[in-house]
Formats: structure tokens, C-alpha cells, sequence
């Protein structure tokens, strides 16, 4: 069996570790299925919380999951010379521009190896306003989480477990993505309430 053989299978399986097969009873919005409620994403069949993992931000400062807890945050491992990751990150800007907030993060983590000025001179020229540039320094991010490939994206609720996953590039500014984070707000909020 070849290496790229090899590593593919690896990926696929390391993949099938946080995508679940079996539909989930979705977010009640009106009767909506689990697949209809997550769009874009994978529901994962056991949500699980995230083991600890650190990133930096565009100031050098060593941030973790923790920094966002209290919203639902949607983790985009991506990196500059990732073709698929470039072309998705406008809509990923779009969608924190729209719905960031403070209930609701989009948290575009790097994994480029030259360092934060590589992604903030992409951010730059691709028109990126509304994300902050996040770095996986030292691959800590990228090996914690296991990620199969880029993009990878995870939807995390504000109890910091992974609850979706997406891996390859979207429209992540779509409405159905929109109706998905509204029905994450609805279902979060009424929680907390009882």
C-alpha cells in the first residue's frame, strides 16, 4: 500500500471519529430534520467537548477555547496556501460580519508555518475585515483536534462541545447557514432560561 494510500485512509478515519452516522433529533425550529437544521455541516452523532488546545492571536497573545465560552463558535482550520481554504474565507468573513457577535463567533484559526503576518497580508488583499487573524503556531490546534484535511470546520456550542463538523471549503454565508446559527441561538438561549 502506497503512502498517499495510507494517509488517506487515516484521514477518513480520523474524519469518522467526529462525524456521526445516525441522524440526531435536530434543534426543534418548526419540525425541521437534523440534516436540515445543520446545513452545511455533519451533525456529530455524540457531541463531545473539545480537549484543550492553544492558538495565538494577532497580537501574540496565547488564547484557547475557553476566552470564547458562552458562545457558539464556528472553528475554521484553514491555511494561505490551502486553494479551497482562500476561496471559502470571504464567506466566512461575511457571515461574522453579519451574525458575529456576543453570542456567536467565527474563529478562523491558521495553520500557515511563516507566521501571522503571512495570513494578515492575505486577509488584506482578499478584502477580510471583519475576522481576526488567529495562528496554530506549532501545530497544536491542527494535531489536538486531529483534523483529517483543509478546511476543516467545527461547530462548537457555548458548552464548548463539538457538535458539527465540516470537512472541504462551503458558502458559509448562505441563508440556510444563517437559518442554522439562528436555531442555535433559539435552542441556547432557551436552555439558560430553564
Amino acid at each position: 500500500m502506497s503512502l498517499v494510500s495510507i494517509c488517506v485512509f487515516a484521514a477518513v478515519l480520523i474524519w469518522y471519529r467526529f462525524a456521526g452516522t445516525a441522524k440526531v433529533p435536530a434543534v426543534s425550529d418548526g419540525g425541521s430534520s437534523a440534516n436540515e437544521m445543520l446545513g452545511l455541516l455533519r451533525r456529530i452523532e455524540n457531541p463531545q467537548r473539545l480537549p484543550e488546545f492553544h492558538f495565538v492571536d494577532s497580537s501574540g497573545i496565547k488564547r484557547t477555547l475557553a476566552d470564547f465560552s458562552g458562545k457558539t463558535v464556528l472553528i475554521n482550520l484553514w491555511a494561505t496556501w490551502c486553494p479551497p481554504c482562500r476561496q471559502e474565507m470571504p464567506s466566512l468573513d461575511r457571515l461574522h460580519a453579519r451574525l458575529g457577535g456576543d453570542d456567536f463567533q467565527v474563529l478562523a484559526i491558521s495553520t500557515d508555518l511563516n507566521g501571522i503576518s503571512v495570513v494578515q497580508e492575505f486577509y488584506r488583499t482578499a478584502g477580510i475585515v471583519s475576522l481576526e487573524a488567529y495562528m496554530d503556531q506549532d501545530g497544536e490546534t491542527e494535531n489536538t483536534l486531529k483534523v483529517p484535511g483543509l478546511p476543516t470546520t467545527l461547530l462548537v456550542d457555548k458548552k464548548g462541545n463539538a457538535i458539527a463538523v465540516r470537512v472541504g471549503p462551503a458558502e458559509w454565508d448562505s441563508e440556510e447557514m444563517e437559518r442554522v446559527i439562528a436555531a442555535m441561538r433559539k435552542q441556547q438561549s432557551g436552555a439558560e432560561k430553564q
